[in-house]
């Protein structure tokens, strides 16, 4: 099918809305919209899907829509394009697998197909339904034109995703119906040109008033609604910029919070400040009829600073943080902030925006603090900076397209991650000489080789940025932050493949000892590790948690996952390399493990705060003292957590963990039964720690091997992953890597054994 082009003057200028004949009684129908001066086409039912291509530039990963005929012959669509898209492979079946090595091979076959061309597995990495409307309302904002493909495809994401009976959207895709995940996503199908009097928008918008409306929003969808122009600033509690203007010693000094958390109220805090909307048009006014219960006119915007639905308020705000609020809001915006000290307090805000452009050349952290950064870009320089240029190209790189339409990622991808376990995986089953496999491992110590980051950041100081040089990224080196767990997998995967006969030395032992200096920078003084830095103050900080969805956001925690990965990393590095730095290597690996047995829960487990959630954890736990020698047999400690992982299996030998553990702390069962990702963590960990009985782990196995399609692969199950306790997310390549893992770490351990 030949899609009709749009007018390339339109397309190149502003974002679609549909044609003013589909929009209703809730639009102004005398006023333009500064997005709907030009012709634009209606938004279509579907895109042509044979027509999006991934492409892949160093790892730089985004989605294109090809609507000439001729580009669509000369790109043609590769596996992966339309395994991500849904589209059918017509693979043939494999041999039926003898053993669980035979599972591996054909696993292997499956997910080969999948590796892009760079060398790295690219996936979705979406679940927050808070991350899509970051980048569609910053495009609105700043007057970004949206394709219409774009904008056909995030309404069916969004349609696709509204909850079944109520129409409404959550916090992730899992999630119930909260007011921030339905007033968000409403506002951007508006924005992208939905009708309010769509059958969908009746319903959730509906929703959304039994609810309260959108003055029971938590702070961050105010912030939000307040930049769109379709609530007032004076909703929104203060966020001063100010507060970068405090001197480090400051016990609650903005250096001193988790990364993620202070990125993002460096841009709230400059757009806070400038009271900054984006123009008035006739979709913001008729949102502002839409979106609240009460008269938009009478309503007292500061009443309702506080007012949050209790769906949302995951964190109430403490005593302390209200009385700072009241006393900001009431007493020092008033009568204290005199113009030179704002401007000196703007300045440095947008220095330190500045500089965390320069050192991901306008990538930024994630997916919230980007397109934040994008908007006070525009609102302090206008269209045309090249910084605001560069934000807009690089915000496709935040975007992915799938089954259901096209949703936002994370960040920018799970490359470097994904990519070290797949390696390992290989390792894991005995194949890495294996000369079938040696392009596909090529291909991927290439690509760690390509993204490891080799040099600080610019100004490291002064950006309070941690060491970095050797490290590698969650995704990619433009990302550029180095997270503990990240560098340790990918310096593990590297040296597994560099040490293998037949390939190559691609990364020097400089480059090696580089990761291994920057390793040893992130233990704590309790012997744990924590994620992106070592904690900068206590969790004493939560007082001032002002996100109200989250929990555990304000500073840096320990986490026995991040303490495996940095053990491990070294526990390898030091076999190799028993001179470099061996004295402390050794007292970190020692102090480590001492911390993993003191984060032990009473019943057995231990907490994971990056996957569901027990079963994660304790995986990589038993991992941590297995690497000392302490197993089942040996070690108090190591019996306990086996024993937990077993209380836990189900009557088909596999294990299900649903994320409602990660919210209340208790381990809850998942309701739609067994998972593929669990089954495979609890057998990981069980033959780490070298528990004794194979029955319950051939069991498991026997579950893995029964999962398995014909063609290779396993189909998507239950969300894996979560952040900040409340918030679940996808990793849908754990579906390969972590079954193929445990199924290799079996045939290895038991090579008798068929299951089937």
């Amino acid at each position: 099918m030949v899609r009709r082009k749009i007018n390339a003057e339109a397309a190149d200028s502003d974002p679609i809305l549909e044609k003013g004949s589909t929009r209703k009684r809730f639009s102004n129908a005398g006023d333009l919209d500064h997005a709907a001066k030009k012709q634009r086409p209606v938004l279509e039912e579907r895109t042509d899907y044979s027509r999006w291509r991934m492409r892949d530039d160093h790892g730089r990963q985004t989605w294109r829509y090809l609507e000439d005929d001729e580009a669509v012959k000369d790109w043609p669509q590769t596996y992966a394009d339309k395994y991500f898209l849904g589209l059918p492979l017509d693979l043939p079946d494999l041999p039926k697998p003898k053993n669980p090595l035979d599972a591996v091979r054909n696993g292997l076959e499956f997910f080969e197909k999948l590796q892009l061309p760079s060398g790295h597995w690219g996936c979705e990495y979406g679940g927050p339904m808070f991350l899509l409307p970051c980048i569609v309302i910053s495009w609105y904002a700043t007057k970004t034109p949206i394709p219409w493909y774009y904008a056909t495809e995030i309404k069916n994401y969004l349609f696709a995703r509204a909850h079944p009976e109520d129409g409404g959207w959550g916090l992730h895709i899992e999630g119930e119906t909260s007011v921030f995940g339905t007033v968000l996503n409403y506002t951007v199908l508006r924005l992208v040109g939905v009708d309010a009097d769509h059958p969908k928008m009746v319903k959730a918008r509906a929703t959304l008033h039994s609810l309260g409306g959108a003055t029971h929003a938590p702070h961050w969808a105010k912030w939000w609604l307040a930049v769109l122009g379709v609530a007032h600033w004076d909703i929104v509690n203060p966020v001063p910029p100010e507060l970068w203007l405090l001197p480090d010693w400051v016990p609650f000094a903005p250096w001193r919070w988790w990364i993620h958390i202070r990125m993002v109220f460096l841009p709230m805090s400059y757009l806070w400040s400038r009271r900054w909307t984006a123009e008035e048009t006739d979709t913001i006014r008729s949102l502002r009829k839409e979106l609240f219960v009460e008269d938009w006119a009478r309503i007292d915007w500061a009443a309702h600073r506080n007012t949050i639905h209790p769906r949302d308020n995951y964190h109430p705000k403490t005593w302390l943080l209200n009385t700072i609020n009241w006393f900001l809001a009431n007493i020092w915006r008033p009568y204290f902030r005199v113009k030179p000290l704002v401007d000196k307090a703007e300045d440095w805000v947008m220095k330190l925006i500045e500089m965390e452009n320069e050192n991901t050349d306008h990538l930024d952290l994630a997916t919230v603090s980007g397109p934040m950064n994008l908007v006070c870009l525009y609102a302090r320089d206008g269209p045309d900076s090249y910084a605001v240029r560069r934000h807009k190209e690089r915000s496709d790189e935040f975007l992915w397209v799938k089954d259901e339409g096209l949703l936002a990622n994370g960040t920018n991808g799970v490359q470097c991650w994904d990519t070290a376990f797949a390696i390992q995986t290989v390792m894991d089953a005995g194949l890495t000489q294996d000369p079938r496999w040696r392009p596909m491992l090529l291909r991927a110590l290439e690509f760690l080789d390509d993204q490891q980051i080799r040099e600080n950041v610019k100004d490291q100081d002064k950006c309070y940025r941690q060491q970095r040089k050797g490290g590698w990224a969650f995704s990619n080196k433009d990302q550029g932050y180095a997270v503990s767990d990240c560098v340790s997998e990918a310096l593990k995967s590297v040296i597994i493949l560099q040490k293998t006969p037949g390939f190559p030395t691609l990364i020097d032992d400089r480059r090696i000892f580089d990761a291994i200096d920057t390793l040893l920078t992130y233990q704590n003084p309790n012997g744990s590790c924590s994620s992106y830095e070592p904690p900068r103050a206590g969790p004493w900080m939560e007082m001032l948690n002002a996100a109200e969805v989250f929990g555990q956001i304000m500073v840096e925690y320990e986490y026995p996952e991040c303490t495996t990965a940095v053990v491990t990393a070294l526990s390898l590095f030091h076999k190799h390399w028993p001179e470099y730095r061996a004295l402390e290597i050794e007292r970190f690996i020692e102090r480590a493990v001492a911390w993993i047995k003191t984060n032990q829960r009473p019943h057995g487990g231990w907490y994971g705060s990056w996957g569901i959630c027990f079963t994660y954890a304790t995986m990589f736990a038993l991992e941590s003292l297995a690497s000392t020698g302490e197993t089942y047999e040996n070690s108090s400690h190591s019996k306990r957590g086996c024993d937990f992982l077993l209380s836990k299996q189900r009557e088909d030998g596999g294990w299900s963990e649903h994320y409602k553990a990660c919210e209340t702390g208790e381990y809850f069962e998942h309701p739609t039964g067994s998972q593929v990702v669990m089954t495979a963590w609890a057998l990981i960990g069980l033959m780490k720690a070298n528990y004794p009985d194979k029955t319950p782990i051939r069991r498991g196995i026997k579950l893995l091997m029964e999962r398995q399609q014909p063609n290779g692969e396993w189909l998507q199950e239950a969300i894996e992953g979560v952040f900040n306790k409340s918030c679940m997310i996808s990793y849908p390549n754990y579906k390969f890597t972590f079954p193929m893992k445990a199924l290799g770490m079996f045939a290895r351990k038991y090579p008798d054994e068929t299951v089937v």
